[in-house]
């Protein structure tokens, strides 16, 4: 990157350049045109950033003004531990800054975040056909994810 890329929190003056970033994490998992999430959601996923009784949060990556990716993460309880865990929900670089270190520091602003939170990991999930992403990504502890609409 030509540009210092900052990582930081997402700022309410940053809601017409998250959008695209936004929308095109969820066309990549085919939540776009008649399958797009209802607008009252992205609405509620934006507002829960701001809200201080959320354990919802929201980082972005900046370069040369311009927003090149976001990462959604989120503290939560456990059965099997005392303090909280930190799960990384969203990640997602625009195309022309993908194999440029932008996830990779997306993903250390969460861990940064969830040390300061006392956790010490974070975990996330992705689609077994997002190769690309995969070569980035820690290690896999070999979980297998189930899902059943209730």
């Amino acid at each position: 990157m030509s540009d210092q890329l900052t990582v930081r929190s997402v700022a309410r003056q940053d809601y017409d350049r998250w959008l695209p970033l936004w929308d095109g994490y969820n066309a990549f998992y085919d939540r776009s045109g008649a399958t797009a999430l209802a607008p009252e959601i992205t609405a509620m996923t934006w507002s829960r950033f701001f809200d201080a009784y959320e354990p919802v949060h929201a980082l972005v990556a900046e370069s040369g003004g311009q927003l090149l990716g976001l990462t959604h993460y989120l503290f939560h309880r456990s059965t099997i531990a005392i303090g909280p865990n930190c799960y990384l929900q969203d990640l997602f670089t625009v195309e022309s800054a993908r194999g440029k270190g932008v996830g990779r520091a997306l993903i250390d602003g969460v861990c940064e975040r969830a040390k300061l939170a006392g956790v010490p990991r974070i975990y996330w999930l992705t689609h077994q056909t997002n190769v690309t992403a995969m070569q980035l990504y820690a290690e896999q502890p070999g979980f297998v994810v189930y899902r059943k609409p209730c």
